[in-house]
């Protein structure tokens, strides 16, 4: 997916491979997200957070040097729409941020059924 994501809407460099496309490209191009780079259920997601970032409502970048104490910085990263705990857990680590586990749902659900009679365990929002 990241691979069609790149070639479709991305940037062809010197060297023959294609650059990540910048938030701009992602929101004026013309391709099918779900269609063409099989984005699935994600592909509103990333039209959205191109729109986002693009217009100056969304300044990921921030996130590099924020101030935040981690578990804030992982409610701000989980109002993008699209991004729960798990995606939250792998973009804090993205920016520095090591001090959590990003465990999946499966991984989760196992947990629970192994080591807590099947009961979630409550996490911090």
């Amino acid at each position: 997916m990241v691979e069609r994501l790149v070639e479709k809407p991305g940037v062809k460099t010197n060297d023959g491979t294609h650059s990540f496309p910048t938030p701009a490209a992602m929101r004026g191009t013309g391709v099918v997200y779900r269609d063409e780079v099989k984005a699935g259920y994600r592909s509103p997601y990333l039209r959205e957070l191109a729109l986002s970032v693009a217009m100056g409502e969304l300044d990921p970048e921030a996130w590099l040097t924020s101030d935040l104490p981690t578990i804030d910085l992982k409610k701000l990263m989980k109002r993008v729409k699209g991004v729960g705990d798990y995606a939250a857990g792998k973009l804090l680590k993205l920016v520095g941020r090591y001090d959590g586990l990003a465990l999946d749902s499966w991984l989760r659900s196992h947990y629970y059924a192994k080591h807590n009679a099947g009961k979630r365990v409550r996490t911090s929002r």
